[in-house]
C-alpha cells in the first residue's frame, strides 16, 4: 500500500507546531507495520536540507495563473527518517527559510500542491491513497476528482487530517485562475463564506476526514472558525484518532538531552536528578512542587491566565511551589509573566522563547505540566508528561480531555479542569501542591502513567484499519 503524506511541516525538517510532530512520526510508524508511506512538502531552507543529501528525482513546469512556475522534487537520500522524504522546490516561492507569514501564502501552497500533483501524474506515479494534512494541501481532494488534468488519479483515495480547525487558508475568488482546468459545475465544493475555503473543500471532497483526537471531531461542530454547520452536516464522515508520540525520541531511558536517565525501577531517583538540574539553572528550590508551562503564549493556549493564577496560587500558597515557564508569543503575556518573576524571584521564572534540550528536561524535572487551554484539538505535551513521569494539569478539552484521567476518578492519573477561567486554574493547582505532598501516591501515579500507551503504533494501527476500509482490496 503506498500512500503520500503533503504537509507543509514535518520534524525534523520544519516545525512550528504538533503538525511537524505527526508528520514526522506517523509515516515511520506505517512502514513498521508493512505500508509504503512517503512525506512531500515544501523546500525549506533551514538547518536539515542544508546538512543532509538530496538527489533531484524529477523536475518540470506547472502554472498558476498566467505564471509559469518551475519546480523539482528533491528526495534525502538515506531514508534516515524511516520514511521517504521528497522536498517541493520553486525557485523564489519553495525555497524560503519559514513555513508561514510570507504576505503570498496562498501562492505558496497552491502551488504546492499543483507541483505535487504534476510530478506524480506526469512521472507515472500511482499512490493508493493520498494522506493530506491541514488546509495547505486541502486542495488535492477537490482537484484530484474534478480536474481534467488528473483524471488518471481520478479513482485514488483520499483523506484529510485536520489538525487545528480554526485555520481554512480561504482566499478569494478572484484567484480561481490560479486553479487548473476544472469542472465550473462543480465550483460549489470549493465555497464557503462567498470564497475559496480549501479546508472546507477538503471536507467535502475527500474520501473521509479525521480529526486528532474523538473530542475535538465533536467540538468542531461547535467551534471551527464559521465551519460549524459544514462539521455538523459532514459528521459521519469524520474519525476521530488520538495522536501518539514518537517513544523513540521521547524515551526518559534513552534521552540524550536529560541531565539523568529515568529508568522504570528508579523513576524517583531520576526525576529528582532532572529537578535538581533544572531548579539549578533557574536558582529555584528543587524541594518544592514544580508546576511548568510549555508553549505559545497566545489565547488559544490560555496563556493570558497564567500570570494572575500564579499570582493568586502564590498567595494561596506563600512558598508552597515553583513554577517555570517556556514559550514565545503575545508581547503583553511576555510582560506580564516575566513582571510576575520579578515580584516573585524566588518562586517563579521565565524562558521566553523555545529551546528543544531545555523542553526535554523540563518534561523529565517537572511534577507538574499545566494546559489550561481553551483549544486542543490534541496536544502532545501532556503524552510527553506522562511518558516523563509528569503529572499533567488540563483543562478538559479536545486530546486533552481523551489523554487525561482526572486521579479522583477510578484508573486516573492527572488533574482534570472544566473552565478555561482563574478560579479552575487556581483549584487545580491547590489538588497538585496537596496530592505533592502525599509522596506514596504521587509516586503510585508517576509510576502508572509512565506504563500507559500513547505510542503512534497504536494509532497508527487505527489509521491503517481506516485505510482498508477505503479499499478492500489493499
Amino acid at each position: 500500500m503506498k500512500i503520500f503524506h503533503l504537509s507543509a511541516e514535518c520534524y525534523p525538517v520544519a516545525k512550528v507546531g504538533g503538525l511537524a510532530d505527526v508528520v514526522g512520526a506517523l509515516p515511520k510508524y506505517q512502514n513498521l507495520a508493512g505500508l509504503q508511506a512517503a512525506v512531500v512538502m515544501p523546500f525549506y531552507d533551514r538547518k536539515f536540507t542544508q546538512e543532509n543529501e538530496f538527489e533531484t528525482v524529477f523536475r518540470g513546469s506547472t502554472l498558476l495563473g498566467i505564471r509559469r512556475l518551475y519546480f523539482e522534487i528533491l528526495k534525502e537520500t538515506t531514508d534516515k527518517l524511516g520514511f521517504e522524504l521528497f522536498l517541493v522546490k520553486i525557485p523564489g516561492l519553495l525555497d524560503r527559510e519559514e513555513v508561514y507569514s510570507y504576505p503570498d501564502e496562498t501562492e505558496q501552497f497552491v502551488a504546492f500542491q499543483l507541483a505535487f500533483l504534476d510530478w506524480i501524474n506526469y512521472s507515472q506515479q500511482s499512490p493508493d491513497l493520498i494522506h493530506c494534512h491541514d488546509h495547505h494541501s486541502g486542495l488535492i481532494p477537490f482537484l484530484l476528482y474534478h480536474s481534467r488534468l488528473y483524471v488518471r488519479l481520478a479513482n485514488t483515495a483520499t483523506v484529510f487530517t485536520i489538525h487545528n480547525g480554526q485555520y481554512h487558508g480561504a482566499f478569494g475568488w478572484d484567484r480561481l485562475s490560479y486553479l487548473p482546468e476544472i469542472d465550473l459545475t462543480q465550483t460549489g465544493l470549493l465555497d464557503w463564506a462567498g470564497g475559496i475555503n480549501p479546508l472546507a473543500s477538503a471536507v467535502k471532497c475527500c474520501w473521509r476526514y479525521t480529526t486528532v483526537s474523538p473530542t475535538y471531531l465533536h467540538e468542531l461542530t461547535i467551534q471551527s472558525n464559521g465551519l460549524e454547520y459544514l462539521f455538523y452536516m459532514e459528521h459521519e464522515k469524520g474519525v476521530g484518532i488520538l495522536n501518539g508520540i514518537d517513544t523513540d525520541v521521547w524515551n526518559p531511558a534513552t534521552d540524550p538531552m536529560l541531565a539523568n536517565k529515568i529508568s522504570k525501577t528508579q523513576i524517583t531517583k531520576g526525576k529528582q536528578a532532572n529537578k535538581a538540574a533544572l531548579c539549578k539553572r533557574f536558582d529555584l528550590s528543587p524541594d518544592k512542587p514544580l508546576i511548568s508551562f510549555i508553549g505559545r503564549l497566545v489565547v488559544e493556549k490560555g496563556a493570558d491566565l497564567l500570570a494572575t493564577a500564579m499570582e493568586e496560587s502564590f498567595n494561596e500558597h506563600p512558598g508552597g511551589f515553583n513554577f517555570l515557564v517556556l514559550g514565545a508569543g503575545d508581547k503583553e503575556t511576555e510582560k506580564e509573566l516575566l513582571d510576575l518573576k520579578a515580584f516573585y524571584p524566588e518562586s517563579c521564572a521565565v524562558f521566553i522563547g523555545y529551546d528543544e534540550v531545555l523542553a526535554h528536561l523540563i518534561y523529565a524535572g517537572s511534577d507538574f505540566l499545566l494546559m489550561p487551554s481553551r483549544v486542543e484539538p490534541c496536544g502532545l505535551n501532556q503524552l510527553y508528561a506522562l511518558r516523563y513521569g509528569t503529572l499533567p494539569i488540563v483543562r478538559s478539552t479536545g486530546g486533552l480531555k481523551d489523554s487525561v484521567i482526572d486521579f479522583g476518578e477510578e484508573g486516573g492519573y492527572g488533574i482534570r479542569f472544566n473552565n478555561a477561567d482563574v478560579e479552575d486554574i487556581c483549584h487545580a493547582i491547590s489538588r497538585a501542591v496537596i496530592l505533592y505532598n502525599n509522596t506514596k501516591h504521587l509516586q503510585t501515579l508517576r509510576k502508572f502513567m509512565m506504563a500507559l500507551d500513547f505510542s503512534w503504533a497504536r494509532s497508527a494501527k487505527a489509521y491503517i484499519d481506516l485505510y482498508k476500509s477505503l479499499n478492500p482490496v489493499i
